[in-house]
């Protein structure tokens, strides 16, 4: 086994990949996030809430991408501290 040892992320690398599962996410949960607001006592007609309907996985992802920038960039910041992850790999 070899170790290897997991120095830095490139923080916008990570926010694109992210991004991307985290809109993934937001597509699957789609048909949730239409019923529970739906079913949410609201005077907001049926146009409004298909529009958050569909506004939620995109900002999903949006806020998502901005999180796990900042994560890869405190992990930098941290991995330069510490050494960073060692990972075994055969």
């Amino acid at each position: 086994m070899t170790t290897k040892r997991i120095r830095r992320f490139n923080p916008v690398q990570v926010a694109k990949v992210a991004g991307v599962l985290y809109g993934m996410m937001g597509l699957l949960l789609l048909p949730i996030f239409y019923f529970a607001i739906r079913a949410a006592p609201s005077t907001a007609d049926f146009n409004v809430s298909m529009g958050v309907t569909i506004a939620i996985p995109f900002l999903y992802a949006c806020f998502g991408a901005v999180a796990s920038m900042i994560g890869a960039a405190l992990y930098n910041l941290v991995a330069g501290w510490t050494g960073g992850i060692e990972v075994e790999v055969e």
